[in-house]
């Protein structure tokens, strides 16, 4: 009712204004006119107010559900036998180390879907019987097992053997035939100076006789156990009677086991001729030791101008991938390897695919007599060009130095016979004082290439010439190799160890699995 009042407030102030004032005899005045009243806005209709929602009654939340952890998480450590004082390890049964290795292989395992399904644990006595049966029993076409690279080891040896280069041993490596049909051969390949081995006068070359009085040749079950766990001693101080033959003469010694460190590069020299210098470089196993002395081995024939290499590969089975792209930059440098593929692993599809590895520039700090610092840039030769003594004992991660070279488009020629066909890598598995190795990762280099289970044929096929020292210029591979460097063709001096090659035996290292494979640590 605002709007009234400002309408009756309007008239009494007319009226006012018209009446005047003053006496009877003063003129009368004109009256003002009043002014136009102003009309009222029009109000705006009230807006009906919105009747409210009726809230909607909150939803309760589910609880979330845990996660089922995998028995391989679960039942790490969880040992028939725990360690004791010092180990992780807690009290379990047989049943607990069977699940986790069914668990953790189920997972990771290359061919986890060829692992035959009627498997029973209660048929199996031990952790490690049951593991033997956890692969594929697929037969290749050349009729050989598809997995053949399937072992363990116990953890305490095998971290021995990686990080101090240390084994019992008698300091020889033999080789071995491995047809069955033929009679048995152990012939020695490598004698490492001061050894056991060559105190009693074993040398490179001989061929084994007998072992406390068993005939090598004697082919009988009982007779092959008893060789073998002669040959290969487990405690220091075991002792055994051996005969050799060294050209028609039989001769005869005993050998006590040592805890030996065994150097993995065993010979790094500088050869002089008549296009350059070459180096030589023998290198026998990719382990942790192997990272100070491939740097000073390089170093070296850095400071001496070499212009061409010869890497003597032939004993060679394998170990750390990271070791392995270090030697392949060592030898090509960064030109052709800067941000290039050293090897992209290849795991089934129950795992989360994982960077490649590349050609490692620096190193990797590997704890040793000769640590290199972590991160310290390594020597290189930059070479174009580089020529690999192999045989049926250049395996897995040599195989890798190989494959990776190729890959970046650096000449590779093998020298020698057929590298043994290792595409293969482990991650090494450690429960309960074991350490398994089962196949998990198939490797390719830059190019993508990596099919070579068959192993990699030589440029020039060469026998192995026991007749001379390795790292010797009159030795047959390596002078086939000085001589391939410089013309391009097998030298018409190897033709007798070309043909003895084509027609002899293969012979290949008598040692521990665990030498014979690459492992991605890193």
């Amino acid at each position: 009712m605002k709007y009234h009042h400002l309408i009756l407030g309007a008239a009494l102030a007319a009226l006012i204004a018209g009446c005047g004032g003053g006496s009877s005899d003063t003129a009368a005045q004109t009256p003002t006119t009043p002014e136009t009243p102003t009309t009222p806005t029009t109000p705006e209709t009230p807006t009906t107010p919105t009747t409210p929602t009726t809230p909607t009654t909150p939803t309760t939340p589910e609880t979330p559900t845990t996660p089922t952890l995998p028995d391989w998480y679960t039942l790490l450590n969880h040992c028939a036998a725990p360690r004791g004082t010092g180990f992780s390890d807690v009290q379990g049964t047989l049943t607990d180390e069977m699940k986790w290795l069914s668990s953790y292989f189920g997972e990771t395992y290359l061919w986890y879907r060829e692992i035959p399904a009627e498997l029973n644990m209660a048929d199996y006595s031990s952790a490690i019987a049951w593991f033997n049966k956890l692969k594929t029993s697929a037969i290749t076409a050349s009729g050989r097992p598809k997995d053949r690279f399937h072992f363990t080891y116990p953890t305490a040896t095998w971290e021995a053997m990686n990080n101090a280069a240390t084994s019992v041993s008698y300091g020889i490596t033999w080789l071995r035939n491995n047809d069955a049909t033929l009679s048995r051969i152990l012939t020695a390949g490598m004698v490492e100076p001061n050894s056991p081995a060559a105190l009693a006068g074993l040398q490179r070359g001989d061929s084994l006789v007998s072992v406390d009085g068993i005939a090598v040749s004697d082919t009988s079950s009982s007779a092959v156990a008893a060789i073998n766990a002669a040959l290969a001693p487990t405690t220091a101080g075991e002792s055994h009677q051996l005969s050799w033959s060294r050209n028609g003469t039989t001769l005869r010694g005993t050998v006590a086991a040592v805890t030996l460190t065994v150097p993995p590069v065993r010979l790094a020299k500088v050869l002089d001729t008549a296009d350059g210098k070459v180096g030589y470089l023998q290198f026998n196993e990719h382990n942790a030791v192997a990272e100070g002395q491939l740097v000073t081995a390089f170093q070296s024939f850095k400071d001496a101008g070499v212009q061409d290499l010869v890497l003597d590969l032939r004993y060679n089975g394998g170990g750390l991938l990271t070791i392995a792209s270090e030697l392949a930059y060592m030898v090509a440098g960064p030109d052709p390897t800067s941000g290039k593929v050293f090897e992209q692993p290849t795991y089934n599809d129950k795992t989360k695919p994982q960077p490649a590895i590349l050609f490692q520039s620096t190193a990797a700090g590997y704890k040793s007599d000769n640590t290199i610092k972590a991160g310290t840039a390594l020597p290189y030769l930059g070479l174009k060009r580089v020529t690999v003594l192999t045989a049926a004992g250049t395996c897995s991660a040599s195989e890798s130095v190989i494959n990776s070279l190729r890959g970046v488009d650096v000449e590779v020629n093998l020298i020698g016979g057929d590298t043994c066909g290792k595409p293969y890598a482990f991650t090494p598995a450690a429960n309960c004082g074991t350490t398994y190795f089962a196949i998990q990762i198939q490797g390719t280099n830059n190019k993508g290439f990596g099919d070579y289970a068959d192993g990699f044929a030589p440029t020039c096929r060469v026998a192995d010439d026991l007749t001379h020292a390795q790292g010797d210029p009159a030795e047959g591979m390596l002078a086939a190799a000085l001589s391939y460097r410089s013309t391009g063709v097998c030298p018409p001096v190897a033709q007798a160890l070309r043909k003895a090659a084509a027609s002899s035996v293969i012979l290949t290292p008598l040692r521990h699995e665990v030498q014979e494979i690459s492992i991605r640590d890193r």
